[in-house]
């Protein structure tokens, strides 16, 4: 009797060991690993600085970094006063991310863009990994970007803007139909200068056209499928200092936290998978 039960105690214990290994497996090849590199930061005034010098100032590979940092096109970033500079320029742009690389809470979710209004920046995530984050510059004080839940619905390389018939906006994916916003190239000035738009830089705009999905309709109102949810959060701080100069100080001032991800997913969880879950029907249908 005690020999058999030695032998059973035995086989839980193999068998927990090997649940306990498979799920380690699971974990690792669910969640992908990105070590971040710890960077500070230093403020570089340019103020004065001829604008054909800017090739002095910082090689091609590190402008893309100098302009995600600093929420600024290429064409402005010689406007202001002062660039945050970091002291150490990394290919991998994820280093400077003010979002998480992974949320185990996003797995189940195929496709998701976050807009942070106070770090003005965007983050795309598939199944919980961070595919693409960069800088945007959304609503100005009077015309504030509004926040919450939306979805993409229709998308277009080139079209007007209903606020201005002389205001171009190329590879525009509105997310509020009635509202008129949307993401889209347009001038960054370095804060938030919009009409309540999410304006971008060329490869950003260019990407998440390309990446997100259009919505699905019947006839000219009936959605039948929506398209990639967005969730825009956060306040900015109007008439104060840009939130990315105290990256100086704090290099970690603008980092924004798996749990605060988590939250801000977990109000609207629902309603997402459910027209996710309408979606993957309707592609099952078609084929």
């Amino acid at each position: 009797m005690q020999i058999r039960t030695l032998a059973l105690v035995a086989a839980l214990s193999m068998t927990a060991m090997s649940c306990i290994e498979n799920s380690a497996q699971q974990q690792t090849e669910q969640e992908p690993k990105f070590e971040k590199i710890a960077i500070r930061y230093h403020m570089q005034p340019v103020k004065g600085v001829a604008p054909d010098s800017i090739k002095q100032l910082f090689t091609d590979a590190q402008l893309p970094i100098i302009m995600a940092v600093n929420r600024v096109d290429k064409n402005h970033m010689l406007r202001v006063d002062s660039l945050v500079v970091p002291d150490k320029f990394e290919s991998n742009l994820n280093h400077y991310s003010p979002f998480p690389y992974y949320v185990a809470e996003l797995s189940d979710i195929h496709k998701i863009v976050f807009f942070s209004y106070p770090a003005q920046a965007f983050g795309a995530y598939e199944n919980g990994k961070m595919v693409r984050w960069g800088p945007t510059n959304m609503g100005r004080e009077r015309d504030q970007t509004p926040t919450g839940l939306f979805f993409t619905n229709w998308k277009a390389e080139e079209t007007v803007s209903t606020v201005d018939d002389e205001w171009i906006l190329k590879w525009n994916f509105n997310i509020a139909n009635k509202e008129g916003v949307g993401w889209h190239l347009y001038d960054m000035p370095g804060y938030p200068a919009s009409h309540s738009c999410l304006r971008l830089l060329i490869d950003d705009a260019k990407y998440l056209y390309d990446w997100a999905d259009e919505w699905k309709l019947e006839g000219n109102d009936h959605i039948k499928a929506y398209g990639t949810p967005v969730i825009v959060f956060g306040s900015y701080p109007f008439g104060g200092p840009k939130p990315w100069y105290t990256l100086a100080t704090n290099p970690e001032a603008l980092d924004i936290s798996k749990e605060t991800i988590a939250q801000l997913v977990s109000t609207h969880k629902q309603e997402i998978l459910k027209k996710q879950k309408q979606r993957d029907a309707l592609a099952v249908n078609k084929q």
